[in-house]
Parts: structure tokens; C-alpha cells; sequence
């Protein structure tokens, strides 16, 4: 059963702890690999464009603005899922650890159940509604 009191506030802090988790790594690939480290890692172990590199960034790091503010949280939640499935498939071979040579498969597992989470059952409390973002709307926080 769902406490319907306490239900917004959980929502509210798994969306945010994901939005970070989500901005964070975006930044990592910007501030620890490089964007050119990044595009090589695409290009030379995964397979893909290196150009794909500065779209997933900002995939990761817009998603996760957006889900700290909970501006269209379960669609950009939704959006998101590609990118870590992607990224789960890389690292399953690597076993469950993520701390495993090359990265275990659990951090990109939780990130895409999270996000799964904040898209079925929404963004919670303190979120920015869509219509807040409506010129002329009153509505801005619930």
C-alpha cells in the first residue's frame, strides 16, 4: 500500500538523488575522461561515433537538471533509459561489481530501474510543473 502523506516526499528525494547521480555522470566524462577521452572510448571500445560523445554528455548532464528540478521529470526519466541501457550492456560482461575492471553492470542496472521508478510513478513533491513553464500559468511549485 502506498502512504499517500509520505509518497510525494520519497518520489521527491529518489528524483533528486537520480538527477545528481545523472548530472554526475555527465560531468565525470567532461571533467575526469575528457570529451575527447570520451569520443575515443565510444570510437575505439564501443564501437559508436566519437561525435556521439557530446550529445550523451548533454543528455546526462541536461537530464539531470532536469530531474533535480522536476521539469518533465518522468518523460526526461524516460529519455534517459537508452543511454544506461546501452551502457549496461557494455559493462555486463565485466561482472556485478562496478569497482571490477572496466566497470560492473550495477550502477547502469540501478540508474535504468531508478529512472524506471521517477517515470511510472512521478516526479513528487516540490517539482516544476510543465504548466509552470507556460507563459501566463500560475502554477510554478507543487
Amino acid at each position: 500500500m502506498v502512504d499517500t502523506r509520505t509518497a510525494p516526499y520519497g518520489l521527491f528525494l529518489l528524483r533528486v538523488a537520480l538527477g545528481l547521480m545523472w548530472l554526475s555522470h555527465g560531468l565525470m566524462k567532461i571533467f575526469i575522461f575528457t570529451v575527447p577521452g570520451f569520443a575515443g572510448f565510444l570510437a575505439n571500445k564501443i564501437g559508436l561515433p566519437g561525435f556521439l560523445a557530446i550529445p550523451f554528455i548533454a543528455a546526462e548532464v541536461i537530464g539531470g537538471l532536469l530531474l533535480i528540478g522536476g521539469v518533465y521529470a518522468r518523460q526526461v526519466a524516460i529519455l534517459l533509459i537508452p543511454l544506461m541501457l546501452g551502457a549496461l550492456n557494455f559493462h555486463l560482461p565485466n561482472g556485478w561489481v562496478f569497482s571490477a575492471a572496466g566497470g560492473g553492470w550495477e550502477y547502469p542496472a540501478f540508474l535504468v530501474v531508478a529512472s524506471l521508478v521517477v517515470a511510472l510513478a512521478g516526479e513528487g513533491a516540490y517539482a516544476v510543473k510543465p504548466a509552470a513553464l507556460i507563459p501566463g500559468s500560475r502554477r510554478a511549485l507543487a
